[in-house]
């Protein structure tokens, strides 16, 4: 039982936080009624059997104990008036436990409530920035650290960015929906990014035992196929499309220690054939419209590695040519570190040194460990082998991931040994 409530924690707890977000208002009150709700399970569940729509069993488990807090701190009469006037029967309260047959939740208005919170986060009165934050922290449940990490800034700048986003929504009475089809274009931006980093997050861990966290780019695949029933534009297309060729991979990326396993050593017939397809037929709808951007061209990368037999007959030159398309529509020292991969790959080791040593220039890439890591692989290769030992080395004070970390010293032990 214990583990089950523990997959069922693991796999829905952000959607009853966004419908409790909904039903209460309130971030700190929906966090605190999420975990009553699953505290009460622990206590119920074993002796009367989980029920048969568990999310939303939790959902109004969450709010009527919610309610009762509100109650016993004698505060906030009008928001308690208000959540009682709801159709649910008022008898639940004073037992502070959900009944099926009353209950009016089910799996889509859940998922519609996750969308709505996503929406809400990205409201174009919240900053950039802290649209994206709020989103990844509320919404996907990733830590102030893990986002972080994705932004290549520090733990402390996260925490202000949500602290600002969640007293916006406050402050401005932000309401909890989904845009208008008319509103919807402008507001798709951020919710993009949000899911993208949300799976990139899932793709390789910023920190842990695991390479991959399937969770995550599971969810962000569920919420991108979301958002194009809203919008199926190139764009949402394009983002969907570059998730399912990444996540195809995900089989091959990892032995069975769980260790990593570079592309180029990758078995492919490992690869999922199905999501391979479906990303390649979205990828194809969405270029011609002609009307694309930032996710389609990386979609387009990805599927020419997909069509690849092996890493040498890889058409590189596309790769490249795409990536320098995706740099004039978002320039990022990012993906020119992934140009000069695959400019290696095309022209040699030394080719792509050269674009890698001016990249170490600039400051944000200093802290990020794949610098040093792609630095120190081609050093290798070129048989500057102190040079090698060094930036993987500074790779390895970097990174947070144990199986990175495992690769690392692996390399590095390969360039100690004598011959």
């Amino acid at each position: 039982m214990q583990r089950k409530i523990d997959d069922l924690y693991r796999n829905d707890a952000r959607k009853v936080y966004a419908s409790l977000i909904r039903l209460l208002g309130d971030f700190e009150l929906a966090e605190e009624a999420l975990h009553d709700a699953f505290s009460t399970a622990l206590t119920q569940w074993p002796q009367e059997g989980i029920p048969k729509n568990p999310s939303a069993w939790l959902v109004s488990v969450g709010r009527f104990k919610a309610i009762d807090h509100l109650r016993r701190q004698k505060r906030q009469g009008e928001i308690v008036s208000a959540l009682l006037e709801s159709p649910i029967e008022s008898s639940l309260v004073s037992q502070g436990q959900g009944s099926e047959d009353t209950l009016e939740f089910n799996d889509e208005v859940i998922e519609d409530d996750q969308l709505r919170l996503i929406f809400t986060c990205c409201h174009p009165a919240i900053d950039a920035k802290v649209q994206v934050a709020l989103t990844l922290r509320e919404v996907c449940g990733l830590t102030t650290e893990e986002i972080a990490s994705a932004f290549l800034t520090t733990p402390s700048t996260m925490a202000q960015r949500i602290v600002r986003g969640k007293a916006k929504i406050r402050d401005a009475r932000i309401p909890f929906q989904i845009p208008s089809k008319t509103e919807l274009p402008d507001r798709i931006e951020s919710v993009l990014s949000v899911i993208y980093l949300v799976f990139n997050e899932g793709y390789s861990a910023s920190a842990g035992e695991q390479v991959t966290r399937s969770e995550l780019t599971t969810e962000a695949i569920r919420l991108a196929r979301l958002v194009r029933s809203l919008l199926p534009d190139a764009e949402v297309s394009g983002l969907l499309a570059l998730m399912l060729l990444n996540e195809s991979r995900r089989p091959a990326r990892t032995d069975k220690a769980g260790d990593i396993v570079l592309l180029e050593d990758q078995d492919r017939t490992l690869w999922d054939t199905s999501l391979i397809q479906e990303g390649t037929a979205l990828i194809q709808s969405a270029l011609a419209t002609r009307d694309f951007g930032y996710y389609t061209i990386q979609a387009a990368i990805a599927a020419v590695h997909a069509r690849a037999p092996d890493t040498h007959r890889t058409d590189w030159d596309q790769i490249v040519s795409l990536y320098t398309l995706l740099l004039q529509v978002a320039p990022s020292p990012v993906i020119e570190l992934n140009q000069a991969v695959a400019v290696a790959m095309r022209d040699g080791p030394q080719a792509g040194l050269a674009l890698v040593e001016r990249l170490l220039e600039q400051k944000v890439l200093q802290q990020y460990h794949l610098t040093y890591a792609t630095y120190g692989e081609l050093l290798s290769r070129s048989g500057r082998i102190k040079a090698a030992i060094s930036a993987f080395e500074h790779a390895l004070s970097l990174t947070q991931q144990a199986p990175e970390q495992r690769m690392l010293r692996r390399k590095l032990a390969a360039l100690s040994s004598p011959e």
